[in-house]
């Protein structure tokens, strides 16, 4: 059985599991009823991927991860409740995000139920490892929490620079990537060195991961993507695009930009305007190349690591494969 397809049994088995418990307590439907619906929507579950990937790559058994990988699936829902209704995003996956289906209050509640459930799970299998395992968990929480701080901060500053913005991507988005395939190989007894490399392996992949979806909101297609795009010019957010074509503008393009990005409410002609500057600037190729960039990081980071080549296979095609996502 392939990688992908053990994940999916494991959500299967979790999702049947909570709608079973959704039906027992009719009474707390209200609470757990968001939880259910956001988990059986599958998503890309590409964190529980990784964290048998990283298991797998040192020739761990997948049972020792199946718990901690549905943990650490929840705990992503968890932020995207939260975020969804920080941002007040309408559209998750296709469907109404949880905070415009129900309401801020459910948002909230059933984020923190989920954030619960996803620490359940993180100790419900007991091994060797686990005090490694619940240490590296709580860290990444930590972190992504920071990232998520750090893009508040970002909405109010006059000016971010790349550097900031790279960190706060690490943090919000590749951290977690990292921390997934971290915790799968502490389970497999992986070598410290080992581990560190498939950190940093985890690390580019997931700054290689957000540029993609900076640039999927500018110019994916919301069929595809299940969710609205320009997104992040309609919220002012300063995403790795806008920072980069700052830096290259002339000073019109630079006030045209400043100017489209004070607006709350903005016309489609100033959304067009902003597209047209990046397109003007190159900023699609200059993000495809900084993508590319990250993504031959990770990969030379994941040649480094000495285990048998095949079993590299999987992570490195994983790797590989988001450079063409659409979604």
């Amino acid at each position: 059985m392939n990688i992908q397809s053990q994940v999916d049994l494991w959500f299967d088995d979790y999702n049947r599991r909570a709608a079973a418990r959704l039906d027992a307590v009719p009474a707390l439907r209200g609470l757990y009823e968001p939880v259910y619906y956001t988990i059986s929507q599958h998503g890309k579950q590409l964190r529980p991927t990784l964290m048998l990937c990283g298991n797998q790559l040192f020739g761990g058994n997948p049972d020792d991860v199946r718990e901690a990988a549905i943990g650490i699936e929840l705990f992503h829902n968890f932020t995207l409740i939260h975020d969804d209704l920080m941002d007040k995003s309408p559209l998750r996956r296709g469907l109404p995000t949880v905070y415009s289906k129900w309401n801020a209050n459910t948002a909230i509640l059933s984020g923190d139920a989920m954030f619960s459930l996803a620490w359940q799970q993180m100790i419900a299998h007991q091994h060797t490892a686990t005090p490694q395992v619940l240490q590296c968990f709580n860290q990444t929480a930590t972190l992504v929490y920071e990232g998520q701080q750090y893009d508040m901060d970002f909405e109010n500053l006059p000016q971010v620079s790349l550097d900031q913005y790279l960190e706060m991507i690490k943090l919000k988005t590749a951290v977690l990537l990292a921390g997934a395939l971290k915790i799968g190989a502490l389970y497999a007894g992986a070598d410290a060195n080992e581990i560190e490399l498939l950190y940093q392996t985890g690390i580019d992949m997931g700054l290689a991961f957000q540029l993609q979806d900076d640039l999927l909101d500018a110019y994916g297609n919301t069929a595809t993507l299940g969710k609205q795009t320009a997104q992040d010019i309609r919220d002012n957010k300063k995403t790795y695009l806008y920072i980069k074509a700052l830096s290259l503008a002339d000073n019109t393009q630079k006030e045209q930009l400043k100017t489209i990005f004070t607006h709350q409410d903005k016309s489609e002609a100033e959304m067009q305007q902003v597209l047209d500057i990046y397109s003007q600037l190159g900023i699609r190729q200059q993000t495809e190349k900084a993508i590319v960039e990250h993504t031959e990081q990770a990969l030379s980071s994941l040649s480094k690591i000495n285990t048998d080549e095949k079993r590299k296979d999987v992570l490195h095609n994983l790797i590989t494969s988001l450079l063409n996502r659409e979604k």
